[in-house]
């Protein structure tokens, strides 16, 4: 494997403004997704792409060398992360170096730690398209979750006669942690096309997506408290 790291933080940010710099039990958020992906790989090959000169410096703080600024029209709310990869990868191949694994780690996920990033990378082979990290979600489609039909009544999102939750079939839920992909493929299409995806299952405590303010205080409460959530 020669991978390239990516990990992307916008400057701008509605649910948690500058969240990725934003301070969180003492450091900013960014830096657990640095920590945790500096114990799996070199600096040369971790790449944090920012359109903000705040979050560059801060960043460099760490030792971490931030290579380029984004141009704006990559970090826009509508531009999404698929724009931003292609981005980095085509910078590091002008550079000389030419990445056949992309590994995407965003920084909104404090408790994704170096040994889900091993793990999830050994699952990782020519035979799949990506390797993605998931949660077994409590919103099964099979029972709770419902759609409104044509006449306007809820109706179950997925076909089921299950009378517990236990007896569904089980569903993932994408916690947005790790995407690990053959950059050959990624080139040719966006994240959401790919076929063959294997799962990385993470628990609850490690999927924690921050996303909002009350992510943000829970986030806070678990680093906080004197309970065990591993």
């Amino acid at each position: 494997m020669k991978p390239l790291v990516i990990i992307p933080a916008r400057g701008g940010s509605k649910g948690v403004p500058g969240k990725n710099i934003k301070k969180l039990n003492g450091q900013p958020l960014i830096n657990y997704t640095i920590e945790a992906a500096r114990s799996v790989f070199s600096d040369s090959q971790i790449c944090v792409s920012t359109d903000s000169v705040e979050i560059k410096n801060t960043v460099e703080e760490t030792g971490l060398k931030v290579p380029f600024i984004r141009p704006i029209e990559l970090a826009t709310d509508s531009a999404g992360t698929y724009g931003a990869l292609l981005h980095a990868i085509e910078f590091y191949e002008k550079s000389g170096f030419h990445p056949d694994t992309i590994i995407l780690l965003q920084p909104t996920s404090p408790f994704r730690t170096s040994s889900h990033i091993e793990e999830a990378c050994q699952l990782f082979d020519s035979e799949c398209d990506m390797v993605v990290s998931v949660k077994e979600t409590k919103a099964n489609p099979y029972y709770v979750l419902k759609e409104e039909n044509e006449e306007g009544w809820l109706e179950k999102s997925k076909p089921g006669s299950f009378t517990r939750r236990q007896d569904c079939p089980k569903v993932y839920e994408v916690n947005g942690a790790i995407y690990i992909m053959h950059n050959h493929i990624l080139k040719e299409k966006p994240i959401g096309q790919f076929q063959k995806v294997r799962k990385y299952l993470m628990d609850e405590y490690a999927s924690l997506d921050i996303d909002t303010k009350l992510d943000w205080q829970m986030a806070e409460y678990v680093l906080n408290s004197d309970e065990n959530y591993c």
